[in-house]
């Protein structure tokens, strides 16, 4: 009864509250499904499969976490896909960027590691250290390793905000979005996905410099040299 009484204070009494409580709300859910409806109309055609995604000198691996220094499960299917890329020749080289923030946890490493077990050869094999977040990797992906055009790999989930940051940052992107069972992981992913659609239309609309940006670095040029 208190819970009844409780919500007719909070309605107005008026028609015209009322209409204006209505228009309220639905300004509301039209400005929290805005960012989502960026991402989905701003990748719209940069989405692909492995086996139809255009070659692209360079794979963009995004970090996903480690377990007693190993890629996470969700991390290994990454690598595993880019791994397969670099064997159909679709990519030469290999960028790895994730999280290095502290001693004891290094992500690119270990992303390396479990690529050069697979057959990438480390000489392909690119490592950022500073890729913290998406919009992070992707601007770095741009500034410092000079990667203009790239295929970027990532779970369905997260491929499409990752392909509009990057294109945001000036690289010209192809997603590859790697399927997984729907799983208390996956579910999580993807509520967390559109919490991440506000801050990513924030960052591609200010273009705020990463968390640390730091000199160019040659690895990228150099590995594809060494590719011939």
């Amino acid at each position: 009864m208190r819970v009844r009484s409780g919500i007719r204070r909070l309605v107005p009494g008026t028609r015209r509250g009322r209409r204006r409580l209505v228009q309220g709300v639905m300004l509301a859910c039209v400005l929290a499904l805005a960012p989502a409806t960026w991402l989905h109309t701003s990748t719209a055609g940069h989405l692909r499969t492995v086996a139809d995604v255009p070659a692209r000198d360079v794979a963009v691996v995004f970090g996903a976490g480690l377990w007693k220094g190993r890629p996470t499960p969700y991390l290994a299917h990454r690598l595993d896909t880019a791994a397969e890329l670099f064997r159909d020749g679709r990519v030469r080289v290999v960028l790895v960027t994730g999280d290095n923030s502290r001693a004891e946890y290094d992500e690119p490493d270990a992303m390396r590691a479990y690529l050069v077990e697979r057959g990438v050869p480390d000489t392909r094999i690119v490592s950022d250290y500073a890729g913290f977040d998406t919009w992070d990797s992707c601007v770095r992906a741009k500034k410092i390793f000079g990667v203009d055009r790239a295929v970027l790999v990532t779970q369905g989930f997260h491929i499409r905000r990752a392909v509009a940051l990057c294109r945001a940052a000036g690289v010209e992107s192809y997603g590859v979005g790697v399927a997984e069972p729907h799983d208390s992981v996956w579910y999580y992913g993807g509520v967390r996905e559109l919490a991440a659609a506000g801050k990513a239309a924030v960052d591609a609309a200010f273009r705020p410099d990463p968390t640390f940006l730091g000199r160019q670095e040659t690895g990228v040029t150099e590995a594809l040299a060494s590719a011939g």
